[in-house]
């Protein structure tokens, strides 16, 4: 139950971030465009921004996408497998999940700290800054991933219950 709330605040704290960074990103592009348009050429930092923001908004919603079954995968294995064969292919998904996730989050976090000397090219600032958002958003995921734990993902638009005209008509009570 705590698992459950502690997920389910994770994830629209993570969506509402991902959100953000995309509407900065929105009205960084519509300015871009009408400077360009209006001034004839748009600010140098305003691909930049627009940039980082896409990366961090993909990255800050990942793990909320993953323990929602959002994400792009194919689930035919684990709906024709028997109890035992499902349960060890959801464990190996689930571990190697988490172990990738760790694994990015420790690698960009190394790499994020290495490029501190560099400024980007046309924000002017350290490029740790912008790229401290991999090891924040591979860590989220990795921590929604450990507290979903080794269960089934959910699988959107196979709710019969919400999807009538998905079903059969001779099925249909």
């Amino acid at each position: 139950m705590f698992r459950d709330t502690l997920l389910s605040l994770l994830g629209r704290l993570t969506t509402a971030l991902g959100g953000v960074a995309l509407v900065v990103t929105l009205i960084d592009i519509l300015y871009g465009v009408v400077t360009r348009y209006l001034v004839g050429q748009a600010p140098i930092w305003s691909d930049e921004l627009a940039r980082y923001c896409l990366i961090a908004s993909t990255l800050l919603i990942a793990g909320s996408v993953w323990v929602r079954g959002e994400h792009m995968r194919v689930a035919l294995l684990e709906r024709h497998l028997g109890n035992t064969a499902r349960r060890l292919l959801l464990g190996y998904q689930w571990l190697l999940t988490l172990a990738l996730a760790v694994a990015l989050t420790w690698w960009s976090w190394h790499y994020a700290l290495s490029v501190g000397y560099f400024t980007s090219q046309g924000l002017g600032i350290s490029r740790t800054i912008p790229m401290l958002v991999m090891p924040l958003g591979f860590g989220l995921l990795a921590l929604q991933v450990l507290l979903y734990g080794p269960r089934a993902l959910p699988q959107p638009g196979s709710d019969e219950s919400t999807d009538s005209a998905a079903t059969p008509p001779e099925a249909r009570p």
